[in-house]
């Protein structure tokens, strides 16, 4: 695991200070960026956070929304496969550079070898297929990387040291997107943290909207005790109905992200999203000035947050730790 997890930490500082490079755009040049996200413009706070962030440091880097810059958003919303046929009407609007704040890079790598791809928060872009290494990305491709599938592990102790008592544990599987033999490694991997807490993993799968209700119906059967959930995107969209259920059944969630424990879960754990956004908008920066993608390695984040829902510790009944709380970046109060 070390090795999978190993990147060039050292360069994500120098990252964000890009400087400004207005004077290196062609005079009247309108540059036109692609944006592949999850959520439409306008309904998601968290996810228009996310764009404020990745606007500013563009911004900062002389690329001003308006002026110089037009942003091209488009969402997949709840339909994975409508990603072809944005990712051609992006093409079609002659951007310069595709960013995706979704899994669905494959798309654009079968549309495009030449047109430069950004990735905002993808976990495993190398055993995935996307990158020939973190160091040394090579073809049109690089981004910050999440390492989400590492941190199922770390999510799994939290959540028994915030319920101690826990031992059936539903797990809203990740989108992995790996070769059978790489889910088998992690899964097995899963299963061993798991074991080691005392605690068993029941696997439920979100593919569509339409499997909550038999896969939530399928949980209150196995009588599970708590939530996992994995990076994927059906978890997400369907993250306030997930902790919407948790709290009913009153059941301790553990979710992946910020946007995610906000929304209702007990606790969340994993990178800060934001700062994926604001080095990913540097990296955006840096190829529209004429660097090459496949000689920015992929990065990481530095920072990983635990956020804990004390609203919804109350409404399901359990107290939390102090010394859990002592370890939170946040507390929701």
């Amino acid at each position: 695991m070390i090795d999978r997890r190993t990147c060039v930490l050292a360069l994500a500082a120098s990252v964000l200070a890009s400087p400004r490079i207005a004077g290196a755009q062609p005079a009247g040049r309108v540059w036109r960026i692609g944006y592949l996200g999850v959520s439409p413009a306008g309904t998601n706070p968290e996810s228009e956070r996310l764009v404020a962030a990745f606007t500013q440091v563009l911004r900062d880097s002389g690329f001003v929304e308006g002026q110089n810059m037009v942003l091209e958003r488009r969402a997949l919303g709840n339909d994975a496969d409508r990603a072809p046929a944005l990712i051609a009407e992006l093409i079609d609007q002659r951007v310069d550079i595709i960013v995706f704040a979704t899994f669905q890079i494959r798309a654009a790598m079968d549309a495009t070898s030449t047109l430069p791809i950004v990735f905002l928060n993808l976990t495993d872009p190398v055993n995935r297929g996307f990158v020939a290494s973190l160091a040394r990305p090579g073809g049109n491709v690089t981004g910050v990387t999440s390492f989400s599938d590492d941190l199922v592990p770390k999510r799994l102790e939290l959540l028994k040291s915030a319920a101690p008592r826990i031992a059936r544990v539903a797990f809203f599987e990740p989108d992995l997107l790996l070769r059978p033999e790489q889910v088998d490694a992690l899964n097995k991997e899963y299963d061993a943290a798991a074991l080691a807490l005392g605690i068993s993993l029941r696997r439920f799968s979100l593919k569509t909207p339409e499997d909550f209700a038999s896969v939530t119906a399928a949980i209150v059967v196995e009588r599970a005790d708590s939530l996992l959930v994995g990076d994927s995107l059906f978890g997400y969209i369907q993250r306030k109905e997930i902790a919407d259920f948790a709290i009913r059944q009153r059941l301790p969630a553990m979710v992946p992200h910020r946007s995610d424990g906000s929304g209702g879960a007990l606790m969340s754990y994993g990178p800060d999203l934001t700062e994926n956004w604001r080095k990913g908008a540097a990296y955006v920066a840096k190829i529209l000035n004429g660097a090459k993608p496949a000689d920015l390695p992929v990065l990481r984040p530095t920072k990983v947050e635990l956020i804990i829902n004390l609203k919804t510790a109350k409404a399901i009944g359990i107290t939390i730790p102090q010394a859990l709380l002592l370890r939170a970046d946040e507390v929701i109060e």
